[in-house]
């Protein structure tokens, strides 16, 4: 079944749906797996908090998959604790020192790789959106050497990357990884980039990874891979899926030629407003404030991640009880049994979404604000968008990931005339990653892009 559920996850659970109803158990991977599949249902099982526990799975399949030894109380005591209120400076006004470094770090990327050609240039879209967004974001979070704007060895890290993020699919479903070729070595390698001894190195760090830092620092029984591999679970966590959901909000632009005019202009419209005259030979700067008023931009977005969201939101039982599914429904579920919520079902509904398959760039803004009503059978849905996970699941990293595509795609629209090339079949979800986040493409999409002005002079922009 598990292996039927990573062919065509959507095709599978509806055929189970299908045959047995809006809930149903299956076994996969050796484990009973009780599916909800009424996206109404979803705040019986998010509120099940004492009973239905995320970080147990979480717990126990994220050491091995990134190499550090499981958090124990009574070696650790507080760690976990600790860990976990280091996400709030990723939040509320933690948030905007935060998106202001991204900024610039996206500014300075795109500055020095892709502003300084008058002529059209042709690339690879997913590959452009990743050497973008992974040294923008390896800046902003990680820091850089001292007197240095950036760090070498960035594509060498880059390339190890995509190779442990290929079998990530594999090791999160607990595959060992000596079965995974290669993959321990380069696992290796990128926590070794982390180590204490390099990171102590580095400067303009943000204060999120510097506060881990310490907290990590006062556990002496806490080993230096221990304290390399958390840091690079926390890059794979920030890029695994922001990459791919920044490749289908900028693909689906380009793609609706309509679409990308009307978000370019409110970011021009959002830029006037704040009394900024946009230059191409000058550097851009959109503030938090600026962000939370592209409301068009934002609906793309989130569209993008409705029509590409695959996650696999999974809660753990902690002991024998009955689920309580309303009035009038009840499940018994055991000890170590599973429940699985799939948003993919609930995003591609045509009762809840008018041509669900079609990209509507507007289908999340009405009259200038954010459209929230969306219902089914005639009941107003809570949960009718989930591509951040749900209840203590939740993306810590949420707000700082919409943010960092709305700078990238904002730069994007500004400084560049963009097409597709011909010749090319519609972009394709990759289904292997079903269950993990955001799909990938199947291939990579061929494009051309040229600066909006002629005649740009980039020799005077300083640093």
């Amino acid at each position: 079944k598990a292996l039927e559920f990573r062919k065509d996850s959507l095709k599978f659970l509806l055929e189970q749906k299908r045959k047995h109803g809006d809930i149903f158990t299956v076994r996969m991977a050796g484990k009973d797996v009780t599916f909800v599949m009424d996206s109404s249902l979803y705040p019986y099982i998010i509120k099940h908090g004492r009973q239905l526990d995320f970080h147990k799975f979480s717990d126990k399949v994220s050491p091995a998959t990134f190499g550090y030894q499981p958090v124990h109380s009574k070696l650790h005591p507080g760690l976990k604790e600790q860990i976990h209120r280091s996400f709030k400076l990723l939040q509320g006004d933690n948030l905007t020192p935060l998106t202001e470094s991204m900024m610039g770090n996206l500014m300075l990327v795109f500055r020095h790789d892709h502003l300084g050609h008058s002529g059209w240039r042709s690339g690879c879209m997913y590959q452009f959106c990743l050497s973008v967004m992974f040294e923008a974001t390896l800046l902003t979070l990680f820091g850089r050497p001292a007197a240095a704007r950036r760090r070498t060895g960035t594509n060498a890290l880059m390339d190890d990357f995509v190779k442990f993020d290929n079998k990530f699919p594999h090791l999160i479903t607990e595959v060992p990884i000596w079965l995974l070729g290669g993959t321990r070595a380069v696992r290796q390698k990128l926590i070794n980039y982390f180590l204490p001894d390099r990171m102590s190195h580095l400067t303009n760090m943000s204060e999120f990874i510097r506060m881990r830092m310490e907290v990590f620092d006062n556990y002496e029984n806490l080993r230096d891979v221990d304290k390399g591999a958390y840091h690079f679970a926390m890059l794979w966590a920030a890029l695994g899926n922001t990459v791919p959901a920044t490749f289908w909000a900028m693909y689906y632009l380009v793609s609706h030629p309509e679409a990308l005019q009307v978000v370019r202009q409110e970011i021009q419209e959002v830029l006037s407003l704040s009394g900024v005259e946009f230059s191409s030979d000058t550097n851009v700067k959109l503030h938090r404030e600026q962000l939370d008023k592209l409301r068009c931009l934002e609906s793309a977005i989130k569209e993008s991640l409705r029509l590409s969201s695959a996650s696999l939101n999974v809660r753990m039982a902690l002991e024998d009880f009955s689920l309580r599914l309303g009035e009038s429904r009840s499940f018994a579920i055991r000890k170590g049994d599973a429940i699985a919520m799939y948003p993919r079902t609930t995003h591609l509904d045509p009762e809840i979404y008018e041509e669900p398959k079609k990209f509507r760039f507007d289908r999340y803004v009405h009259n200038g604000a954010e459209k929230t009503d969306f219902y089914k059978d005639d009941q107003k849905l809570k949960y009718y968008l989930i591509p951040f996970g749900s209840g203590v699941s939740m993306c810590p990293g949420r707000h700082f990931a919409i943010n960092e595509i709305k700078q990238f795609l904002s730069l994007l629209l500004l400084y560049f005339d963009l097409q597709l090339e011909d010749g090319q079949s519609r972009a394709e979800f990759d289904p292997s990653r079903s269950g993990v986040g955001i799909l990938p493409p199947s291939a990579d999409v061929r494009f051309r892009y040229r600066l909006r002005m002629k005649n740009l002079d980039t020799s005077n922009i300083s640093w």
